[in-house]
């Protein structure tokens, strides 16, 4: 054996541990790195969780499994800003609306009163009404008389050509006469068989109730931000200004309406609702409306 071949085989074992060596340090690299990416991705998640003021589950458990992030209205998870994390109020729910026809795309919504607003109905027979709608309560059947408001079809018909338009009714009896009327007045089983027959244009997307108004200090209220609309471009047409107190800069407020047939005023806001229609966003002009 020559000098040459002992050097070699003296040499051989340093390379390899110095290879060894390399390769550990590669899979400790290659190991810190994945455990940075876990982190980012955590980060990520974390992220959505202080956007939403959203608080995971109290657990016991050091390696529970965190619940998935709180998803949007569509259905699809919300997106993180990783620059700068803002608190937002949480989102409802649930909306109170579907969503918007493809047909009513670009229109604004309009929300709309039934009672005292659009009719006047009454356990009193009345010898010129439209419709007479029988209600079944306790057992026994009672005749409601509904006296439809004068214009109220070129109304409702020119509603549906310019907005999109809901039906929301929550008003209350105001009269001793009509103190089981309480029990019903403007819930499903009393407005939607009369919504059937004064709406024969299909002009209303959606019906809401008594049930979808927030109960406040003795009130129903149209709490107009459940609706799933931008503010910007919502008004709602009611009598009561109960109705409307926590938006009353969407609202056009309209006279109680009971029998009287000489009266004008949805034939007269026509001409106003056909140019708020066409403006970038009602705030302005509803101000200007109340300011006169």
């Amino acid at each position: 054996m020559d000098h040459m071949s002992i050097i070699t085989q003296v040499a051989n074992p340093k390379e390899e541990e110095i290879i060894s060596f390399n390769q550990e340090k590669a899979s400790q690299a290659n190991s810190g790195l994945k455990k940075q990416r876990s982190r980012s991705i955590f980060s990520t998640f974390f992220c959505c969780f202080r956007n939403y003021n959203v608080e995971p589950p109290a657990t016991n458990s050091s390696t529970a499994t965190l619940p998935p992030p709180p998803p949007e209205e569509n259905g699809s998870p919300p997106k993180c800003d990783q620059i700068e994390v803002l608190p937002v109020p949480c989102p409802p729910a649930k909306y109170l609306l579907p969503e918007m026809k493809i047909s009513d795309y670009g229109k604004k919504c309009i929300v709309i009163d039934l009672d005292e607003t659009l009719v006047h109905s009454s356990f009193k027979p009345i010898s010129n009404a439209d419709f007479i709608v029988p209600v079944e309560i306790d057992g026994t059947v009672h005749q409601v008389y509904v006296l439809k408001r004068p214009h109220v079809d070129e109304f409702l018909q020119k509603m549906g050509e310019l907005f999109e338009c809901v039906l929301f009714t929550a008003s209350l009896a105001k009269y001793t006469l009509l103190l089981l009327f309480c029990l019903f007045a403007s819930c499903k089983w009393y407005a939607d068989p009369v919504a059937d027959l004064l709406d024969q244009w299909g002009v209303f997307r959606a019906r809401l109730f008594r049930e979808s108004c927030v109960f406040h200090r003795g009130n129903y209220v149209k709490d107009l931000s459940r609706l799933g609309r931008e503010l910007s471009n919502v008004i709602i047409v009611d009598n009561s200004p109960a109705s409307y107190i926590f938006h009353p800069e969407n609202a056009v407020p309209v006279q109680s309406w009971f029998d009287d047939m000489n009266d004008t005023e949805l034939l007269d806001l026509l001409p106003f609702f056909e140019g708020l229609s066409k403006e970038d966003e009602v705030y302005g002009v509803l101000q200007n409306l109340r300011g006169r």
